[in-house]
């Protein structure tokens, strides 16, 4: 399961980029930047907890913190019902707001527990972090 998980959230992140042509409405834009944010600081930590890359523990660490400070701006990017044609936030985002805040404050919990003192240890923690961003996904994000 962890390791599903793994690939799960390195292949949301990968996805990211492809979304970001031709958005008009700038809050929208902000929204999709910040997940790219979050999907290449994902990226980064999984290559190391796959192997990929060479862990790094200061690396890791600025993952972790650029994590926990994009999940906590989350809600209020969101907060506004701002939409476009290229948008992939569902309505369920703002028909269930409570639970899609619950959602965001999970993945901030998330990466704020990441473990980045050694690669077992960032491996063993990794797996909530990728569990997080696949629910959320699952419930507000339409689907590629």
């Amino acid at each position: 399961m962890r390791l599903s998980a793994l690939a799960l959230t390195v292949t949301l992140a990968a996805g990211a980029a492809l979304a970001h042509e031709g958005v008009q409405n700038p809050a929208v834009m902000e929204r999709m930047d910040l997940m790219k944010g979050i999907g290449a600081e994902t990226r980064a930590l999984g290559e190391m907890v796959q192997g990929k890359t060479a862990f790094d523990p200061v690396r890791a660490a600025e993952a972790r913190a650029a994590l926990t400070e994009a999940a906590a701006r989350i809600p209020s990017l969101f907060e506004a019902r701002e939409t476009d044609p290229k948008s992939e936030a569902l309505p369920a985002v703002w028909e269930d707001w409570t639970g899609f805040v619950a959602q965001a404050e999970a993945m901030e919990a998330a990466a704020r527990d990441l473990q980045t003192g050694s690669a077992q240890a960032l491996r063993n923690s990794f797996a909530d972090l990728g569990q997080s961003c696949r629910a959320c996904h699952e419930d507000y994000r339409l689907d590629d």
